[in-house]
């Protein structure tokens, strides 16, 4: 079973429905033992860091458990966000550190260039390193929604980017952790791929 972690900060029904279109068993649940359970888990995410770290507490023990079992994981938006260890949103609230790096806003210099802070819209990936969840896929376009984005320590784990004024992280990949920017459950048949992609994982 795939489990969407409901802890109040995530765009829960657009996935969910993402999910059912390609006909994927996927609960939402904010219950610590279907998190334990889940074969894969999803974590989704809107708003801001620190709101979202707050609501996060309870389950990062669940979390880290899950990915030390070598389960799938996929992080969306926000929920790509909170991976890394901290965000200048909110600099004194930590974040799930499972990757080492920091969370920046867009610098303001975009506005010179007529690029409007959040990103909000179509952009063209450029991908840049084999991950299993790009499986088929080319240089498609995804749905973004946001004004923060991440920076790496280490650059290897990042496999594809979209040009925003600057390069920006749109998907990020190692061993079985696996989180995307952009929203696929918004970005048409291109984003399903990526969804059922990550179903396959389930079953390797």
């Amino acid at each position: 079973m795939i489990t969407i972690i409901d802890y109040g900060s995530g765009n829960l029904k657009s996935i969910k429905n993402g999910f059912k279109k390609i006909n994927a068993d996927a609960i939402v649940s904010s219950s610590l033992k279907d998190i334990n359970d889940a074969e894969a888990l999803v974590l989704p995410g809107v708003g801001a860091f620190g709101t979202a770290m707050e609501n996060l507490n309870k389950y990062k023990e669940s979390i880290n458990n899950h990915i030390d079992l070598n389960k799938p994981f996929l992080g969306i938006c926000l929920g790509l966000q909170v991976l890394f260890t901290s965000s200048n949103e909110t600099p004194d609230i930590p974040g799930l550190d499972i990757f080492k790096g920091e969370v920046l806003h867009f610098p303001d210099s975009l506005k010179l260039q007529r690029l409007k802070i959040p990103q909000m819209g179509w952009n063209q990936l450029e991908i840049r390193n084999k991950c299993p969840i790009l499986d088929g896929m080319g240089n498609d376009f995804m749905y973004f929604v946001h004004s923060y984005y991440v920076n790496p320590d280490e650059k290897n784990i990042i496999t594809a980017t979209v040009n925003y004024g600057i390069d920006v992280p749109a998907v990020i990949c190692r061993d079985n952790i696996f989180a995307t920017q952009f929203h696929p459950e918004k970005s048409g048949e291109k984003g399903l791929q990526i969804l059922k992609n990550f179903v396959k994982l389930i079953f390797k």
